[in-house]
């Protein structure tokens, strides 16, 4: 008989090793139920197929916000005589409505870009669906509207790329009921290479032909080559955000305003000491901003100015000295970031310390990029962190009302989404932070 501390094995006999054997089995269950979360393994970039279409048939299709109650729709012929118009209607092949637009091309040393054309239809209902063709032929596309009032849903997700975790991250932002999906950088991974830009165009082109895809540059996008190319110009020319209707002279960075929500998307490789131009810009926006009717006001850029991750450590630390004080004063509510292969949400934070009148900064730089998660953190977290993990996945920002949003974040597991951390944030217009009395730093905003 075994000793009675086993009594589940009264009545047998069993020898050492057995017992030995036996308990290895049972620590090992153990274990595995306590242990951390296991990354799955990397996945393959993504193989395109030829297809062969006629030369005028719209391709890459996606649409951004083009000013109050307008949408850009931005697609690419190889025809370059194909027309830059939109019809469009409410009712499925019936278009009541006709929009004409403009078109530009870019050559990459070897490469020659297809017509790549901008047309701005509007005005336009809120909260509808439309349905809409690019070039007077082709397929029928179908969009919806943002509401004019909360609740309203932004899904987020940074570093796409094109890999076999691409696919699965948006394969979740597409079951997620979401207006506006935001991206803070890295889209294709082209790096140089042009055709990328134009497989990574028909990748997302099912989410992006139906709902506005409001994006900034990142690192990745650059692809300049001195005294040849300047940086930008591939994201430039496919990639045209609203920046000339809120006041920038760059689409590297613009603001756009939707259902009670201000959105500011900054330059992370533009100029942004207090002499540039993208400074000098913002605090003429933030200036703008009313919180009566935009009582939620957020921030993207691509690099991430909270990081306990060892990847990019430092890398936004000129960008913060400079222009966190101007985002601390006008009481930004949430700063979303990518770049580092990760993800990691922070407390109210502000000057490097836990702050309740700060702004709560997420990194969400873990779309699915070929070069794969960055797992190495610095131990222990900082005081400012609350939640990190090195997996592949996307985010969801829902703002309930003027004063609550809940924000959550979903690993890919596999195939699934699984959510992994999540949060309700109180606005910092019912906090009484954005009081002058209590927040003596706004004076900074109308300061020369």
């Amino acid at each position: 008989m075994l000793n009675r501390g086993f009594g589940w094995f009264e009545g047998f006999k069993v020898s050492g090793m057995e017992v030995k054997l036996i308990l290895a089995v049972v620590l090992l269950v153990a274990a595995t139920a306590t242990a951390d979360y296991v990354r799955p393994a990397p996945r393959e970039n993504l193989q395109f197929l030829w297809k062969p279409r006629a030369a005028s048939y719209p391709q890459q299709v996606h649409i951004s916000l083009a000013g109050d109650k307008h949408m850009r729709i931005t697609w690419i012929t190889d025809d370059a005589s194909s027309p830059s118009i939109v019809e469009y209607g409410t009712s499925s092949g019936e278009y009541i409505y006709v929009a004409q637009g403009e078109s530009t091309s870019y050559s990459y040393l070897f490469y020659s870009s297809g017509k790549i054309h901008h047309t701005v239809i509007g005005p336009l209902e809120d909260s509808t669906v439309y349905f809409y063709r690019c070039g007077g032929q082709g397929p029928e596309f179908k969009l919806k509207t943002p509401p004019s009032q909360f609740p309203i849903t932004f899904s987020v997700a940074g570093d796409l790329g094109q890999t076999g975790w691409t696919t699965s991250t948006l394969d979740h932002i597409n079951q997620c009921i979401y207006d506006i999906h935001l991206l803070p950088g890295d889209l294709s991974y082209a790096d140089y290479r042009q055709h990328l830009w134009d497989t990574f165009g028909e990748l997302v082109q099912p989410l992006s032909s139906a709902r506005p895809w409001m994006v900034t540059e990142g690192n990745h996008e650059k692809e300049s080559i001195p005294l040849f190319i300047e940086g930008f110009t591939s994201y430039n020319a496919r990639w045209k955000m609203p920046f000339k209707e809120s006041g920038s002279s760059s689409n590297l960075y613009y603001s756009f305003e939707v259902a009670g929500v201000h959105v500011i998307m900054l330059g992370s490789y533009a100029d942004y000491d207090e002499y540039s131009d993208q400074y000098i810009w913002l605090k003429t926006d933030l200036l703008k901003v009313d919180r009566q009717r935009t009582p939620w006001l957020l921030v993207s850029f691509h690099v991430p100015w909270y990081n306990s991750n060892k990847a990019h450590q430092g890398e936004g630390d000129d960008m913060k000295a400079s222009m966190e004080k101007l985002l601390y004063a006008a009481g930004v509510d949430i700063v979303l970031a990518g770049h580092v292969h990760a993800y990691e949400r922070s407390k109210r934070v502000y000057g490097g310390k836990p702050d309740s009148c700060g702004a709560v900064h997420i990194t969400i730089g873990d779309g699915g990029n070929r070069e794969g998660l960055a797992q190495r953190y610095y131990k222990p977290a900082p005081e400012w962190s609350v939640f990190r993990e090195a997996s592949f996945g996307h985010g969801e920002l829902r703002i309930v009302n003027s004063t609550h949003a809940f924000w959550s974040w979903h690993r890919n597991d596999d195939d699934e989404a699984v959510r992994s951390d999540h949060v309700w944030i109180t606005s910092l217009v019912s906090s009484g932070c954005l009081n002058e009395k209590i927040h003596g730093f706004r004076k900074i905003l109308m300061e020369p």
